[in-house]
């Protein structure tokens, strides 16, 4: 195993503050995270010798099947007075099977095997712990270490499943390797498919993931997959931490779906929610042991406000256990490549977020504000997964912007990989609600997309599911609303709103990934324009699922114009695979043209050019370039195939003039036309990387 304490290294900070001079003065803050950072460690070598087996808790804790079969059982649970088993195997005797009280607010319970040497608890049958609180009632509770939980049609709680199937999956596939260039498919389970329904790993597995792969991403981001009573929650209300959503299928089919896609190259990243927990007490762990607190905060601190779920107490020592030991938990038995925490500007101050405009002051993140506790809880999370698996990938979702989120911990940061750019999306929609084409403000759309601090590593999205939700809409409704549900045939000419739509939902996704970011992120079905919005059955809908699912039938049908936007998705994605711009330092921007609509840069030896102007086009346009050569083009937004007009010739040679020009040395001439994006690339030049 990896050294996980490194409690010698130094903290420098020297290139930091070299970048960002103005955060010397709270150079103390950052030497007191480390400082405290180290503490943690130590602690845990101190306290429990072994880092290994303390971030993997779910080996010691819950239930345990011994060599003989027998059954070993351990739950930590301080507020409690009594703790019993019950379940099928006892008939639900509520107090039979008594826990043993032991220090520190653990309970253990040992069942023998049965005679015929199988254990007490048979696979797939149920189970409840019964806890007596302070106040003398009985409760019972899922064990916050619970693998498989289910609920029957007719019962509004989860059942706590014993699984412990007798042939468990093997897994066939290695994990692929990080890659360079993060192309990221955002995707949800229960509405991947077609049908007005919740789909299910199997589908994905069988459905979804030839078409992640034939789009060219080449990492999945798995949503809702941490169980969650609520299905509308989108599963950021989670009850269960370990186990893996019963809705969508069983244990062993999501270890297939993520075996299958690493077998597809594909990596897959978790989405962890451990900003919070659901408040669900019979079900959730809100009052696992009869108290206010145990995993949370006691009182209102430990509760939040907007989203009435409670907050974790990342200072308590079994928290800190429960939480690396989750992490660990889906790396090892489902073999995940990484997460992306949710919720981390709640994590990180105590106000959540709520009410803050983060403006970019320093001050901001640094102060009394600032929840130190979770800030360190990171920073240890991040060095763990790092550590142990060198290929892990960490996603931020902060909209704080605080500095050094994504350096490494050594260097003055939380060690995260990236962080999400979530100011982009929000400026597309603005833009495409606020503004007619002719207004569009192109120097405030590239300064929003390269606008992120050096050296930190930031995905890019043009819509996550956010846009999606109801309440809001995907781009491609944006631009062309009620028109898609009449007007998307190939068969037909295009109408001027069907026409401004393909043509700027192509430009906007390609700008966005080539100038935004290092990674990039789509979320499903938007990659083909996918019409209307996102509404999980509930209440308000009578339970529909109309709104609940993906209709990838759409692209099923060769006359309509989604397979086009499909197509331009795909070979962006390739284009992208062989020049690697994402894996690049950030864009050289040459050309801010605000009168002729038009954007010019240069990244990884690739030439970028837009055109946004919605009726001019341009003969012998001059462009920029830093290299001498010969450019053709790689992408053409305007091809036919992608649902353009067809108004460039992709065989032309473009070559260099030593002719000095906006400040490079060498430029040529080329035909832009309106609302078309173009990719070009030197001939001379290996790009490949």
């Amino acid at each position: 195993m990896a050294e996980i304490c490194h409690n010698g290294d130094l903290l420098d900070l020297n290139d930091f503050f070299q970048m960002e001079p103005k955060l010397r003065q709270y150079e103390g803050d950052y030497h007191r995270r480390y400082q405290l950072f180290k503490e943690r460690l130590s602690q845990v070598e101190q306290m429990e010798g072994d880092f290994d087996q303390f971030t993997k808790g779910y080996q010691s804790y819950g239930t345990q099947r011994q060599a003989n079969n027998g059954l070993f059982f351990r739950e930590w649970a301080p507020g409690a007075d009594e703790l019993y088993l019950t379940g099928d195997f006892n008939n639900w005797n509520k107090t039979s099977h008594p826990f043993t009280k032991k220090e520190y607010g653990k309970w253990e319970l040992y069942l023998p095997p049965r005679r015929d040497k199988t254990p007490a608890v048979a696979h797939e049958s149920k189970l409840k712990l019964v806890i007596l609180t302070k106040e003398g009632e009985y409760v019972f509770r899922i064990s916050p270490w619970a693998k498989y939980v289910t609920k029957r049609l007719d019962s509004v709680t989860y059942d706590w499943i014993h699984w412990d199937p007798m042939h468990p999956y093997l897994y066939q596939h290695a994990r692929p390797q990080k890659p360079r260039s993060l192309r990221i498919y955002e995707a949800h389970v229960g509405i991947a498919s077609s049908e007005q329904k919740i789909a299910t790993y199997k589908n994905f597995t069988l459905n979804v993931l030839p078409r992640i792969k034939d789009l060219g991403y080449n990492c999945i981001q798995l949503m809702a997959v941490m169980e969650h009573a609520y299905y509308a929650s989108f599963g950021y209300q989670v009850t269960n931490f370990f186990a893996a959503s019963s809705r969508f299928g069983t244990p062993e089919d999501l270890k297939r779906l993520v075996d299958t896609a690493h077998s597809l190259g594909l990596a897959v990243v978790l989405d962890v929610v451990h900003s919070h927990a659901s408040s669900n007490t019979d079900d959730g762990l809100n009052q696992f042991d009869g108290t206010d607190s145990c995993f949370f905060h006691s009182g209102s601190r430990g509760k939040h406000s907007h989203w009435g779920s409670r907050l974790f107490n990342y200072s308590s020592w079994e928290v800190f256990r429960f939480l690396l030991s989750n992490l660990r938990w889906w790396m090892e038995e489902y073999r995940f490549d990484g997460f992306r925490f949710d919720g981390v500007t709640s994590m990180l101050y105590h106000h959540h977020g709520m009410g803050m405009s983060f403006g970019g002051g320093y001050s901001e993140y640094f102060g009394m504000h600032v929840d130190e506790d979770a800030v360190v809880h990171l920073m240890v999370s991040n060095h763990v997964l790092h550590t142990l698996y060198p290929e892990c990938i960490t996603i931020a979702e902060d909209v704080s912007g605080m500095p050094g989120l994504c350096r490494p911990i050594t260097k003055g940061g939380l060690g995260f990989d990236y962080r999400l750019a979530m100011a982009v999306p929000d400026k597309w929609i603005q833009i495409l609600k606020e503004q007619r084409d002719e207004e569009w403000d192109l120097h405030n759309i590239v300064h929003t997309l390269t606008n992120r601090r050096s050296q930190e590593g930031s995905i890019v999205y043009a819509e996550s599911h956010d846009q999606a939700l109801v309440g809001d809409k995907s781009l491609a409704f944006w631009l062309m609303d009620q028109e898609m549900y009449t007007n998307m045939s190939a068969l037909i000419p295009m109408t001027p709103v069907i026409d401004r739509g393909i043509q700027l939902h192509k430009m906007i996704r390609l700008l966005t990934q080539s100038l935004g970011g290092e990674g990039y992120l789509n979320f499903m079905g938007n990659e083909f324009g996918h019409p209307e919005w996102l509404d999980f059955p509930r209440k308000g809908n009578n339970e529909s699922y109309t709104y609940a699912r993906r209709q990838f039938d759409l692209l099923d049908m060769d006359h309509l114009r989604y397979r086009q936007l499909y197509a331009f998705d795909r070979a962006m994605n390739l284009t992208e695979e062989k020049y690697g711009w994402l894996a690049s330092p950030q864009a050289h921007v040459m050309t801010l043209n605000q009168e002729d609509k038009v954007i010019v840069f240069e990244r990884a030896n690739v030439l970028f050019i837009f055109n946004f102007h919605p009726t001019y086009s341009y003969n012998d346009y001059r462009v920029p370039i830093g290299l001498p050569g010969k450019y053709t083009i790689k992408l053409d937004s305007d091809d036919v195939q992608f649902g353009g007009h067809g108004r460039v010739s992709n065989d032309t040679e473009f070559f260099t003039e030593p002719m000095y020009f906006k400040d490079r040395p060498h430029s040529f001439k080329i035909y832009i036309p309106c609302r078309t994006a173009l990719v070009l690339a030197n001939e001379n030049i290996d790009n490949c990387y």
